[in-house]
């Protein structure tokens, strides 16, 4: 009887998301209630958010220009390689100076430069890591990705950040895709345009991040896979630009993505419990909350150097 009715609030919340009741950060919200709440009534539905969340993506393509995306992209790709890599090496060091095992502090700090839980993912297949590591490095992945999509909007505008420059920031200084996304639509459009470009070409650093470690590791890096999302992101914007005539179809499709995006955020909260969150322990914690502190910093002063060679975003 109990697990019906934690299933009949869960798709409650769901059927509000969908109807548009509901914010991003309100979903996530609801989300975390049922998994460090009651419990996750639905584990095979959550456990689809990231397919998702890669499919919204694409759909928010299509309210986007190319050109702003190649402008964005192209600021993007050196600013990300600067991140990743101070991320990189500031996690390995602290990792030594905090006595982590070399396996959890690398999946932080690769979750905490590239891209979240996609990176952890992928990186730990690789390294072959144990399951206790893969579910610190998520754990705390996911809580301070949770406290992102509420602070960094108001954050913003108390430090008087433009579009422009806020978008750089949320690509650069937030962990997953889907609170990238989150934080930057409710910021405004040319937010959206810049944060989801930037986080994207972000996102594609798991290839050669992934080639160097095989090499260090003398591991197969084939079990990495291209995040082919990505490029037909880039060919949904295309198709905008190229037949612009059927705004009002790319309008709908954009608004779908929106939703979707929301009710991937719901699903990623309902998949953190509480005993994920218990086993991530204090050292690992702190390299977490440093990492992430450095990389906002970091994020924040690039996009303040940056936002110059982006110019006015046209949606």
């Amino acid at each position: 009887m109990l697990l019906f009715v934690r299933l009949l609030g869960f798709c409650a919340v769901a059927a509000a998301i969908v109807i548009g009741w509901l914010s991003p950060p309100v979903a996530l919200a609801c989300g975390l209630f049922f998994g460090l709440g009651p419990g996750n009534p639905a584990p095979r539905v959550t456990a689809k958010s990231r397919l998702l969340l890669q499919t919204s993506v694409v759909g928010l393509g299509f309210g986007m220009n190319l050109a702003v995306l190649l402008a964005a992209g192209s600021v993007g790709l050196n600013l990300t390689a600067m991140s990743i890599a101070a991320i990189m090496i500031t996690g390995w060091y602290l990792g030594t100076l905090l006595r982590i095992d070399s396996d959890t502090s690398l999946l932080i700090s690769a979750g905490t430069s590239i891209c979240g839980g996609s990176a952890i993912v992928a990186i730990g297949g690789l390294l072959r890591a144990d399951a206790r590591a893969m579910s610190v490095a998520l754990a705390i992945v996911f809580s301070l990705n949770a406290i992102a999509l509420f602070i960094f909007q108001p954050l913003g505008h108390s430090i008087g950040l433009s579009e422009n420059a806020f978008g750089l920031w949320a690509a650069i200084a937030i962990h997953d895709t889907s609170s990238v996304v989150g934080a930057a639509a409710r910021y405004g459009e040319h937010a959206l345009a810049v944060a989801t470009t930037v986080k994207l070409v972000r996102t594609l650093w798991i290839v050669p991040l992934a080639l160097v470690l095989a090499l260090l590791k003398r591991r197969n890096a084939a079990v990495v896979g291209f995040p082919w999302f990505i490029l037909f992101f880039i060919l949904a914007a295309g198709a905008r630009s190229l037949w612009p005539e059927h705004e009002a179809v790319y309008q709908v499709i954009k608004r779908a993505a929106v939703t979707g995006l929301t009710l991937s955020l719901f699903l990623i909260g309902a998949g953190v419990s509480r005993e994920s969150l218990k086993i991530a322990g204090i050292r690992p914690l702190m390299l977490g909350v440093i990492l992430w502190f450095g990389a906002a910093v970091l994020g924040l002063l690039a996009a303040s150097f940056f936002e110059s060679h982006l110019g006015i975003i046209a949606g």
